[in-house]
C-alpha cells in the first residue's frame, strides 16, 4: 500500500515516512502543496496532509482529492486549532484530523485503522494467491519471492479488481517516477507470469494489462 505525505516540517516529514516504512507502508512525501497536487494521481491508498504548506494548503487539495479521489482516505495533520478550520476539513470529507503536537503512535494507528485492504487475498485459481496483507505469494501452499515492483502490480488492483492497469498508471505506481520504457514494463509482466502462469495477466493490444477473469479477492 502506497501512501501520500505532505508535511513542511523536515524533521517531523522524516519521523513520519520512517515510521510508516517500518510497518511496511510504500510512502512518498512532500513539502510543497503544488508538488504533491502534481502527484495525487500516482496510486495512493491514503492521503496524509498538513493544512499550511507551501503554494497550495491541505484543506485546498482535500477538496480536489474529493472529486476524484472521493473514497480515498485523508488524515489531515495540523498545528491549527481554528473550529472553522476543523469543520471545514470534515465538511470537505476528511476522515481523521489530528492537531499538533501529536504522537507518532497516534497518527500509525489511525493508518492502520482507515487506510487498509480490505480484502485480504488476490485468488487466481484455488492453487494460486497472494496475501496483501503480507505481501506473499503462495503457489501450492510454498512462498513464492517477489520482487517490490511486481508486488506493487498486483496491488494496482486491490480496489478495482478487473479494470485495465493502463502503461500511464503502471509507469506512476509501480516505477514510483523512475524512467522506464515499455521494453521494462513487458520484462516485468514476463517474469511475473512465470511465477504465477501464463493466463494470470491478460495484455490489452495498446492499452495495458488486466488480471484473469477468473482472478478474484476473498
Amino acid at each position: 500500500m502506497k501512501i501520500l505525505v505532505l508535511e513542511d516540517n523536515e524533521r517531523l516529514l522524516n519521523l513520519i515516512r520512517n515510521s510508516l516504512k517500518k510497518e511496511s507502508y510504500y510512502v512518498d512525501t512532500f513539502i510543497d502543496g503544488q508538488k504533491a497536487l502534481e502527484n495525487l494521481d500516482n496510486g495512493y491508498s491514503c492521503f496524509i496532509l498538513d493544512i499550511n504548506v507551501p503554494n497550495i494548503d491541505g484543506i485546498s487539495l482535500l477538496e480536489l482529492l474529493r472529486v476524484n479521489h472521493k473514497d480515498t482516505p485523508v488524515i489531515i495533520i495540523s498545528s491549527n486549532h481554528d473550529f472553522e478550520k476543523i469543520q471545514k476539513s470534515y465538511d470537505l470529507g476528511c476522515d481523521d484530523y489530528i492537531k499538533k503536537p501529536f504522537y507518532i503512535f497516534e497518527l500509525i494507528q489511525k493508518v492502520k485503522k482507515l487506510c487498509r485492504v480490505e480484502k485480504m487475498f488476490l485468488q487466481f485459481n484455488d492453487n494460486l494467491k497472494y496475501d496483501f496483507k503480507n505481501r506473499i505469494m503462495y503457489k501450492n501452499n510454498e512462498e513464492i519471492e517477489l520482487t517490490k515492483k511486481e508486488i506493487l502490480f498486483l496491488e494496482l488492483f486491490s480496489k478495482n479488481l478487473h479494470h485495465i492497469a493502463n502503461y500511464e498508471e503502471i509507469y506512476e505506481y509501480v516505477w514510483e517516477g523512475e524512467d522506464t520504457n515499455l521494453t521494462n514494463i513487458r520484462a516485468m509482466i514476463k517474469r511475473l507470469r512465470k511465477k504465477l502462469s501464463n493466463e494470470s495477466i491478460i495484455s490489452v493490444k495498446g492499452l495495458g494489462y488486466s488480471l484473469n477473469k477468473e482472478t478474484k479477492l476473498v
